[in-house]
């Protein structure tokens, strides 16, 4: 039996429509604004996608672009202008930004309200409180590929891989939040294939190419693969090796292709609940 390949450019698509249909009844345009600085490849790539979906769905989207040279005043000075305007209903500061810039303190300047990121220590509080908040784009958009597949998360056992604050540490709330069983593994845990085996929910984000070998996946178990690694000039893999994952999981997303373009279409639905809540309480 080979695993059911989980459709994550289906699923962002059908979200994508969803949020343009629910721009098209609002009175007003949402408006997304996000902070580039420096000249990064794959970040220019990236936010050009952005600025493109944001556009297609009906959003007002700028890019403000920065040299590698800008301070922290500057770039704080910045998120200070986009905070006090009332036309940006979301800021998104590119990352990784280059040295010696801080990140977290640079994100602990962003209103909360306006951290369509989910970054702010104010929002990981609710949601590491299970309370209603701006959640991390990527996490979000694996919650909703779970709901995709149908994959029962109360009371089933999920291992998480890999602990950063953007993509694991958020991603073991929502589930523990959904009422699964969780472990947010990493690089000491003891026996980390054998942990992996436990899972009926494995999440994969450590960013090591193809570390997730087939025998670390217990039959059946839903894989959603969080890793882009490039191999080479051209080519993508995850942190899982899918062809030897195929021949055990129930279920994993593909990469490209699987996890990438919800990250994308959740920024575009953070920015329109970011938008209706602020705008209702002005």
């Amino acid at each position: 039996m080979t695993a059911h390949i989980i459709d994550g450019k289906a699923a962002a698509a059908r979200l994508r429509a969803q949020v343009a249909a629910d721009v098209a009844t609002l009175p007003y345009r949402p408006g997304l604004t996000v902070v580039l600085v420096g000249d990064d490849p794959a970040s220019q790539v990236y936010v050009r996608s952005k600025d493109r979906a944001a556009t297609e769905a009906g959003i007002t989207a700028h890019t403000i672009r920065l040299p590698a040279t800008t301070t922290e005043p500057e770039l704080l000075a910045v998120i200070a202008a986009l905070n006090a305007d009332s036309t940006v209903d979301g800021i998104l500061v590119q990352l990784p930004l280059p040295a010696p810039l801080r990140a977290q303190l640079i994100i602990d300047a962003i209103d909360p309200a306006k951290d369509v990121d989910g970054l702010h220590p104010i929002n990981a509080g609710r949601l590491a409180n299970g309370l209603p908040g701006l959640v991390p784009c990527t996490p979000l958009g694996v919650m909703k590929l779970l709901a995709e597949t149908a994959t029962p998360i109360r009371g089933a056992r999920a291992v998480v891989l890999g602990r950063s604050v953007l993509v694991g540490r958020p991603i073991a709330a929502l589930l523990n939040n959904a009422d699964a069983t969780v472990t947010l593994a990493h690089s000491r845990t003891r026996d980390l294939a054998a942990e992996c085996r436990r899972a009926d929910i494995l999440i994969a984000a450590v960013g090591r190419p193809e570390m997730v070998r087939g025998d670390w996946i217990a039959p059946g178990a839903v894989v959603i693969d969080v890793g882009i690694n490039r191999i080479g000039p051209k080519q993508l893999v995850g942190d899982v090796a899918t062809a030897e994952a195929l021949q055990i999981a129930g279920a994993i997303t593909p990469v490209p292709g699987g996890v990438g373009p919800m990250t994308i279409a959740c920024l575009l639905e953070n920015t329109v609940t970011a938008a209706r809540l602020r705008r209702a309480s002005l």
